[in-house]
């Protein structure tokens, strides 16, 4: 009885680990806010929700992230295993072999784009070069130069673009606004995570800051000239009626936000200024997103 016990326990653990890892391949939590980002930008496009169109968008941009996410931790596994923050990521680990992680990442991105095109044409087209733009071009330049932010912006502006061409089928001014919203936060929220665990990037030879010397006064300012597009782009959707004053009001005091750490670590170059960047980037797209539906309602 005991010895049963003991075997479902070691089976339920290993399911747990495998799990977990599978998680840790496709980033589950990026995945998330990706679908996130993408929902919201299906959501500002229509004035009824179709539930399938958007479960549809949900799942096949979810395996898109995945396969993406997959893909980078295969081509970076020998970088992974010498930064602390990767080391235990399930192929730098050793828990999964270099065939299990293809196939895992093949799948999800051949059902994914799939369920995009299922969708329309466009956004299809769109979910492939996400997925083809952030892992043949923007991982192989992370070693090279600190440009791949810029390239890696790309694929990374397209989830809200994805959810409004999802809807409609065509690619049009509103559109192009999502993305360039998108587009421009991603300069001082990256540069912001990358203020912080800059030493571990560069254990693996990757110089993600915009200033060669790295945590320098270049970097801390070109993170506050970025943060200032970002707020300008911010107002996009207001300039051309997108949304009215209520999110103007958001908008700007999420611009606040993030614009006070931003002058404090052009000022300070401290630490402390990065933390409370890298925080206010993490809930500054959600407030604008949610800011730009809830006034369209």
């Amino acid at each position: 009885m005991s010895f049963t016990v003991e075997k479902e326990a070691i089976q339920s653990s290993t399911t747990s680990s495998k799990v977990s890892d599978y998680a840790s391949f496709i980033k589950l939590r990026l995945a998330s806010l990706v679908v996130f980002s993408a929902v919201l930008g299906y959501m500002l496009a229509v004035p009824s929700i179709d539930w399938t169109v958007l479960s549809i968008l949900c799942v096949g941009g979810f395996l898109v992230t995945g396969s993406s996410n997959g893909f980078n931790q295969i081509i970076e596994r020998d970088l992974d295993k010498l930064m602390d923050r990767t080391k235990d990521r399930p192929l730098a680990a050793g828990r999964m072999s270099v065939t299990e992680a293809f196939i895992v990442a093949s799948l999800t991105g051949i059902v994914g784009v799939g369920m995009l095109f299922y969708l329309n044409t466009l956004t299809g087209v769109l979910g492939v070069l996400a997925l083809f733009s952030y892992v043949a071009i923007y991982t192989p330049l992370k070693r090279i130069t600190p440009w791949a932010v810029f390239v890696g912006a790309f694929p990374g502006a397209i989830p809200p673009m994805l959810g409004w061409v999802a809807a409609t089928g065509t690619f049009g001014l509103e559109a192009g606004i999502l993305f360039a919203l998108q587009f421009m936060w991603q300069f001082p929220h990256f540069w912001a995570i990358a203020w912080k665990i800059n030493d571990d990037y560069l254990k693996a030879g990757f110089k993600l800051l915009p200033s060669p010397e790295g945590r320098d006064q270049l970097s801390a300012f070109l993170i506050l000239l970025y943060t200032l597009f970002m707020i300008a782009s911010s107002f996009l959707p207001i300039l051309f009626g997108m949304a009215g004053l209520g999110a103007a009001v958001v908008i700007g005091i999420a611009g606040i936000l993030m614009l006070v750490p931003a002058i404090n670590l052009y000022r300070k170059n401290a630490m402390k200024s990065a933390t409370k960047l890298m925080f206010a980037s993490f809930v500054y797209i959600p407030l604008v997103l949610f800011a730009l539906y809830f006034d369209k309602l």
